[in-house]
């Protein structure tokens, strides 16, 4: 059988089937991510000898692309969904998260990794950098749902806007591993501090901010003005996805952080036009397509070996990350605010963990020859993989218990 037919047809496949799997996840109160990781696993047990390779070592750099291109759209979607206008006084949950529990969580594997599992010294930092950020593509379980939603849940919108704020914050740390590694011959750390911690941030921001008010006035302002221009299409928000990321990866930026900055910036702008709506639907459409296809690869990698140079210590370290690590470090970061305790523990609960991880691994192993690629790798894929057992598992049903006991509802009239 011809292989590329093959792939193409099981393409199709699953992205048909994504059509139905959020209403069929909420009825069976399992993520689909667990679904469509077991197909990748039966279809590669099956077909594999006529399937390209899941191998995201081998294949770096199409790893790197696709996990890109699902991030990059996964975080304007994330904040074109997010209807809490942007202060910093009504955001204090989510950047304390993206501050104190990221760098702890950063420190505390780093530590383990160095001392435990005796890692080199960039290595343990990347595995910190890699696993620290919540994932916006896996978490749409316990995030909020679509613009101008009625139901206001503060569990949701912190772990909603942490994930789109945290996978650009993570970088600097991945740049600080590669820095102590030596690439392009300087291990430099002020050069690290002012260029890849203060000025690749601030550039982020700035352009996701000016870009997000530029294309808030061509969409909403012009229209308004001009009655013949009619700004109706959804794929403008993946047009400016695109444009956002590559004018800011331009001028040296975190394109990540632009892409975020620029849709809640599209968001608060005339914020319950109906046009957010469908500007979101589209982002969510292309998005499950795309994390489709990367769950089959990653369900084909399983069985391919990705997990073969997993040990005992690196399995306990991982069930003690998802389990204690993440959420010792959230309760910390959340201490002070006005959060139940039961808030709390679900926001550091449900710090899931995906498409992010996998393209800091892959972004960083592109740019540096690190010792252990495939311990890294093998790491990482088991976090993601516990990730989306436990979580995929458990979401849907203390979200619900959640929002039925904590949940702002409108008025009933």
């Amino acid at each position: 059988m011809d292989g590329y037919i093959i792939t193409i047809t099981i393409i199709g496949l699953a992205a048909l089937g994504m059509a139905w799997m959020p209403s069929i996840s909420r009825w069976i109160k399992i993520s689909y991510s667990i679904l469509y990781v077991l197909l990748g696993v039966l279809i590669y047990l099956i077909l594999g000898r006529v399937l390209p390779l899941p191998d995201p070592i081998s294949n770096n750099e199409l790893t790197l692309r696709l996990t890109e291109l699902v991030v990059i759209v996964s975080l304007m979607g994330t904040g074109l969904k997010i209807d809490q206008p942007f202060s910093f006084k009504q955001w204090k949950v989510p950047f304390r998260l993206v501050s104190i529990t990221m760098v702890l969580s950063i420190a505390i594997v780093t530590i383990i990794a160095f001392y435990v599992l005796h890692f080199d010294l960039p290595s343990a930092i990347l595995l910190g950098a890699v696993l620290a950020p919540t994932d916006p593509v896996l978490a749409s379980d316990v995030q909020v749902g679509p613009p101008n939603e009625e139901i206001k849940d503060k569990v949701k919108f912190s772990l909603t806007a942490e994930a789109g704020m945290n996978d650009g914050t993570a970088f600097p740390f991945t740049w600080l591993a590669l820095i102590l590694l030596g690439v392009n011959g300087t291990s430099n750390m002020e050069h690290w501090f002012w260029y890849h911690l203060v000025y690749k941030l601030i550039a982020g921001v700035l352009a996701g901010f000016l870009i997000g008010r530029l294309l808030a006035f061509l969409v909403f302002r012009i229209p308004e003005k001009y009655k013949h221009i009619v700004t109706k299409d959804g794929f403008v928000a993946i047009s400016a996805t695109l444009l956002v990321y590559g004018l800011t990866e331009m001028i040296h930026g975190y394109g990540f952080i632009a892409v975020f900055v620029s849709a809640v910036t599209l968001r608060n702008y005339e914020q319950h036009h109906k046009y957010h709506k469908k500007l979101h639907d589209f982002t969510d459409q292309i998005e499950r397509i795309l994390i489709a296809i990367i769950l089959i690869l990653f369900g084909g990698s399983l069985v391919t070996g990705i997990l073969s140079k997993l040990t005992w210590p690196m399995i306990i370290f991982g069930i003690l990350f998802v389990l204690i690590i993440r959420p010792l470090t959230s309760l910390i970061g959340t201490t002070g605010t006005k959060l139940h305790r039961k808030e709390k523990l679900a926001i550091g609960f449900f710090g899931i963990k995906g498409m992010g991880s996998f393209f800091y691994l892959a972004f960083a192993l592109n740019e540096g020859n690190f010792q252990l690629n495939e311990e890294l790798w093998a790491i990482g894929a088991f976090v993601v993989l516990l990730s989306i057992i436990i979580h995929g598992f458990t979401a849907s049903s203390v979200m619900t218990r959640l929002d039925n006991e904590f949940a702002e509802k409108p008025p009933v009239r």
